[in-house]
């Protein structure tokens, strides 16, 4: 499971490459890691007409026995998550320009970056919660593709095709769980370093 990704792109760049409105999003480009701030594109609900750039932490409260915020969403028939899950709303997409992975033997682990060959800018699927003053979100999670695999046994964030960013925001659980599946391998790359900013 990733830890650490990049958006090096800025706000302006983010709101053409998806169709949505920036609005005042102060984001110039930087890496998202646990705890810190990023951008994600919310809806407007069940219409899915209009989209928003807004920014949120990288993190949600966790479940009443857990210590620690929660960055990643693997079990999607937990309780916990599957109130969420079924509410369009609070769905929202993630824009990134790479992730990374560790790859290796204990001892000699290398970070590896994995990014899109032909989408500079892409999204990974997320819930949103507002827990009180903290709005937070999480990226969901999925098996690895064979590339992926190749470096890193975890799971990989889960990466919508374009096509799916609607469904995902607006579509009724049950259709838009369909979209969580790997992302093709052959549609990738991984490098020592992540792609260079936008």
């Amino acid at each position: 499971m990733t830890r650490l990704y990049r958006l090096d792109a800025p706000a302006s760049a983010i709101a053409a490459a998806f169709g949505i409105e920036a609005g005042d999003d102060p984001w110039t480009g930087d890496y998202v890691a646990p705890g810190r701030p990023a951008p994600v594109i919310v809806g407007d609900g069940r219409t899915g007409s209009r989209r928003f750039l807004r920014p949120r932490l990288w993190g949600v409260a966790p479940p009443p026995m857990g210590a620690h915020p929660v960055t990643t969403v693997r079990n999607l028939q937990s309780p916990f998550w599957i109130g969420t899950l079924r509410h369009p709303e609070l769905r929202c997409l993630v824009p990134a320009t790479a992730f990374a992975l560790w790859s290796g033997p204990a001892g000699a682990k290398r970070q590896r970056w994995f990014s899109l060959a032909s989408r500079p800018v892409f999204a990974f699927a997320a819930i949103q919660r507002q827990i009180e003053d903290w709005p937070g979100f999480a990226i969901l999670t999925t098996d690895p593709n064979r590339l992926v695999a190749h470096y890193h046994e975890g799971a990989m964030p889960l990466i919508l095709h374009a096509e799916d960013h609607d469904r995902w925001l607006t579509a009724d659980w049950r259709d838009a769980a369909s979209l969580v599946a790997p992302y093709p391998g052959q549609s990738m790359r991984v490098g020592d370093r992540p792609p260079p900013a936008l």
